[in-house]
């Protein structure tokens, strides 16, 4: 585009490709108005401080490999070397949570101790939910599969560490961790939610489980599902605003179903597309009947 000065982004520190600039637009180039870096100075003071997310998510991801060695080529020689790593990795949350300003109220020891006498159990019900996809989806062939391949178990697997997290009353983190999921899967499931066992999600990209649902036992939810909220008012944030799923539900893909007393009774069926605002006894099935038509053997010109 001739008539436009282009300067090279690798130049920018190169102040001698101004030489030939005009002295307007390298005055306006050097020179930022001071009140400009004063406010943006006053707000990095107030900001809080916390590890990077890439290094809370790297954190979680070891946790996960030694819980699953599927993930890694990680070996270790004996029990007792397992169990240095673990020592090392609830070392390791004590530092996060020690370097985190949010945590400064908590017991951190205490909780970093808690959290990893939890994990049998985290570890026992994530089992449930491999073995709940191996027996649910035609085209799993094993459970290294699924544990190393599956986007929605990888997804749940992170849900279950930042909610063990969250009901130690740990704040900020167990929601970096769902996000950072999200970003890796496209999955956004709230910390805050509650799932139970043998949780089966097929493909998964854009479900989104929000802050208050609940979701009972052997629930199979397909991709683009929303179990969202009515109303995003502010002043709903400590009510249940999002739905129950009672246990044996199927939820097929891009279902929205909203509300904090909207109930999917068990072993209930939600068909695709469906947008559901109220509760629907045990057993329903609900479909959304669409107005489709199709002319087999004529050419459609445009």
């Amino acid at each position: 585009m001739s008539g436009f000065l282009k300067i090279p982004f690798y130049s920018r520190y190169n102040l001698s490709v101004l030489y030939n600039v005009p002295n307007f637009i390298r005055r306006n180039f050097l020179y930022m108005k001071q009140d400009f870096f004063d406010t943006l100075f006053a707000w990095q003071q107030q900001v809080e401080q916390v590890p990077p997310n890439s290094e809370i998510a790297a954190w979680a991801n070891q946790l996960i490999c030694l819980l699953f060695p599927e993930k890694s080529e990680c070996r270790y020689s004996s029990p007792a070397a397992l169990r240095v790593k673990f020592d090392k990795l609830r070392d390791e949350l004590t530092g996060l949570l020690f370097a985190t300003k949010a945590c400064e109220c908590c017991d951190i020891p205490e909780i970093a101790v808690k959290y990893f006498d939890d994990l049998p159990e985290i570890y026992r019900v994530l089992q449930t939910d491999v073995e709940s996809i191996l027996e649910g989806d035609p085209a799993a062939h094993s459970s290294f599969e699924i544990i190393r391949a599956y986007p929605g178990f990888l997804a749940i697997c992170y849900y279950r560490l930042a909610h063990a997290m969250l009901k130690l009353k740990v704040p900020l983190i167990p929601r970096i961790l769902t996000e950072h999921a999200h970003s890796l899967t496209g999955i956004d499931i709230h910390p805050g939610a509650i799932i139970g066992e043998y949780f089966f999600i097929d493909h998964g990209t854009g479900i989104v489980i929000g802050e208050t649902t609940q979701i009972g036992n052997h629930v199979k939810l397909y991709q683009g599902v929303t179990l969202g909220a009515l109303s995003v008012e502010k002043n709903m944030a400590r009510q249940k605003r999002h739905p129950t799923v009672d246990d044996h539900v199927v939820i097929y893909s891009n279902a929205t179903i909203l509300g904090g007393d909207t109930v999917i009774g068990s072993h209930s069926i939600i068909g695709g597309n469906v947008w559901l605002t109220r509760s629907v006894p045990p057993g329903s099935k609900v479909y959304h009947k669409a107005d489709l038509h199709v002319i087999e053997g004529e050419l459609i010109e445009s």
